[in-house]
């Protein structure tokens, strides 16, 4: 079962760290061991804290292990000071930080306590464990020890991600995060990623690639909430070696649901926003000649959208020369794909609402391809059927694309994440830890 979640202040008490002496010593124990005079039994419940005082450096990923013999576990509280904030305190005094929490598991019957978070690498860690007996004699154990630095080639980090903290989102939007260096051991960062939302849902990851990670919900998100990703990077083990350094956050909103439906062959394109119909707009889609120009088939997710774009085949593989070649200078476009699809405007298509003549975009007239530009959000829908080409599930974020079922099948952890704030499936610690 969870336990209460003991807080922690994360100072840098650099004098303390400074009188640690570094000896093999596996865990530290006391209370209720023989060692008093003639061999009597101390007072109080024994405690035991692994790692213990002195430990080698230890692994990031290190679970913080408490145990309580003969009473129960009232208090644990872990601090970390990292190594730049030794230095910057130039080895003595205090670095100042505010109070952080480092959760964790306490037993249905409160002897034994794990930690849920992974270390800080590089730091000096004091576990601070209190235990009670039953006749309310407390003891209370500090152990003290190191965790392991990482250079700068065994850092995991990110590059990019999307939503970024601030933005407002469409119904459809999943969370892509990418990082700087692959990614082996999946299942401690997916679990070490935790999506929170005001609308509680289910929601998995997939990898569209070993830097790569991508969150979404089972079905869409309820429109007009707020949700956050906690990425608690810091200590996890990318891979043999490489660690995460610092945690991250994101905040962002999901906004009205707007959601664009299209039968390719009928030449219109539906615009529901909150469930009504706001506009009926004619199109143009591809000519469906060749696989480069036909529309694709399935749930997209509007990416980003441009005033003014230049528009050149040679990103998309056709480079100049080749059949099929174009460029072309469009407004107010709103990609839809990773392979060359937009909705624009299109004045020079004479075939708008009742032919399919582009090269595999939503052709719109100015009017409606500014109006549809200026409603979309990032992670808008666009649904489209009646074409003989289906959209790729990573192509682009058609993420949509997986079922339910094949999504969680495709996830690491294998499990749901609710995104109440109970936590993540699994544990973020080493395998076997």
């Amino acid at each position: 079962m969870k336990g209460r979640v003991f807080r922690s202040a994360v100072r840098r008490l650099v004098a303390a760290v400074a009188a640690v002496v570094l000896v093999a010593t596996a865990c530290t124990t006391a209370g209720g061991d023989p060692g008093g005079p003639g061999g009597e039994e101390a007072p109080g419940p024994g405690i035991t804290v692994t790692p213990g005082t002195g430990a080698a450096p230890v692994a990031p990923n290190t679970p913080v292990r408490v145990e309580a013999s003969g009473g129960t576990i009232t208090d644990v509280r872990v601090e970390q000071v990292a190594a730049d904030a030794i230095a910057e305190a130039g080895g003595a005094g205090e670095a100042g930080a505010e109070g952080q929490e480092f959760p964790g598991t306490l037993s249905g019957d409160g002897t034994r306590w794990k930690s849920d978070r992974n270390l800080t690498p590089g730091a000096s860690v004091s576990v601070y464990a209190t235990a009670e007996d039953a006749g309310g004699e407390e003891t209370e154990v500090v152990a003290e020890f190191h965790t392991e630095g990482v250079d700068g080639d065994s850092r995991l980090g990110l590059v990019s991600n999307h939503p970024q903290s601030g933005q407002t989102v469409g119904v459809g939007m999943p969370v892509v995060v990418g990082f700087d260096v692959p990614v082996e051991n999946k299942v401690q960062v997916e679990n070490s990623i935790e999506v929170t939302s005001e609308h509680p849902v289910e929601g998995a990851w997939n990898w569209v690639d070993d830097e790569t990670a991508v969150f979404r919900p089972r079905e869409y998100w309820e429109p007009r909430q707020k949700v956050s990703v906690d990425l608690r990077l810091a200590g996890v083990e990318a891979s043999e070696g490489v660690y995460g350094t610092e945690d991250d956050r994101i905040d962002f909103e999901v906004g009205r649901e707007l959601v664009a439906t299209m039968h390719v062959p009928d030449h219109e394109l539906e615009v529901e926003i909150d469930g009504e119909l706001v506009r009926t707009i004619p199109v143009s889609n591809g000519k469906g000649h060749e696989r480069f120009n036909t529309t694709t088939s399935g749930t997209h997710v509007t990416m980003e959208k441009y005033a003014e774009l230049v528009m050149d085949s040679a990103t998309v593989g056709i480079p100049e020369g080749s059949p099929g070649h174009y460029r072309l200078d469009v407004d107010w476009a709103v990609r839809t794909s990773d392979s060359g699809e937009f909705t624009h405007a299109a004045p020079w298509n004479g075939g708008i609402g009742h032919a399919n003549t582009s090269n595999g975009c939503t052709n719109m007239s100015v009017r409606d391809a500014r109006w549809f530009h200026d409603q979309a959000l990032m992670g808008d829908i666009l649904e489209t059927t009646g074409t003989g080409r289906e959209l790729e599930w990573d192509n682009g974020w058609g993420f949509w694309q997986r079922s339910w079922k094949e999504w969680l099948k495709h996830s690491e952890t294998g499990e749901p994440q609710v995104t109440d704030g109970s936590g993540t499936p699994g544990s973020v610690h080493g395998e076997g830890l």
